[in-house]
């Protein structure tokens, strides 16, 4: 199992915080960015994240938590990230972003609400390189997981072409036993509230 780690949930300062993954095996550093629309709670500026990565050495996993995700993704290819995530609930066609993503050398990643049925993005499965299903409602870190995405993990699975499949909230030691079906799971609070971040990575390994 891929482990990627968010960072917006921790004992310590940002920078401080993904200092001490790009210590760990981790993956991926997962970058969530939520704008206060999209979801009810907005985080961070582009230049923000410029200042809290200048020194990270992880491919980079981008998560827009935002309407309008074309505006953004302008400023985040500049961070030349392994992949970027938009939610397909927040666009009316896909199809644009995802090719401007694979135009610039960068993987796209479309992610899925918990009440969003797959359907929506079966026409764009063999467009994309990542499905993130997300395991609690998006916007706040520190939530439990949601039993019933395991069903959508288990078909996305059955639908397997050259798109892995990403999990994000709520995992942890126990819930990681459901994620058989996943590539990659994104892992915050869990990792990052604890003492020792790479025993946690280990055991979502």
């Amino acid at each position: 199992m891929l482990v990627a780690v968010s960072f917006i949930k921790s004992k310590y300062s940002e920078k401080e915080t993904i200092d001490i993954i790009n210590q760990t095996s981790s993956d991926f550093l997962h970058v969530d960015i939520m704008d206060g629309i999209f979801v009810e709670n907005k985080n961070y500026d582009f230049d923000d994240i410029e200042l809290f990565v200048k020194d990270n050495h992880l491919p980079l996993d981008v998560h827009l938590m935002c309407n309008n995700p074309f505006s953004y993704i302008e400023d985040y290819i500049k961070l030349k990230p392994y992949n970027i995530t938009f939610h397909i609930e927040a666009v009316e066609s896909p199809e644009k972003l995802i090719n401007y993503l694979h135009d610039n050398g960068i993987k796209c990643g479309l992610a899925i609400n918990p009440d969003t049925d797959i359907k929506e993005i079966i026409p764009y499965l063999d467009k994309i390189d990542t499905v993130l299903v997300m395991s609690v409602y998006p916007g706040k870190g520190g939530q439990k997981f949601i039993p019933s995405v395991v069903n959508k993990i288990n078909e996305l699975s059955k639908l397997k072409g050259n798109f892995v499949i990403e999990v994000d909230g709520g995992v942890n030691n126990e819930t990681i036993a459901l994620l058989d079906n996943a590539d990659i799971v994104v892992s915050g609070s869990y990792v990052c509230c604890s003492d020792d971040y790479e025993e946690r990575i280990k055991k979502l390994k």
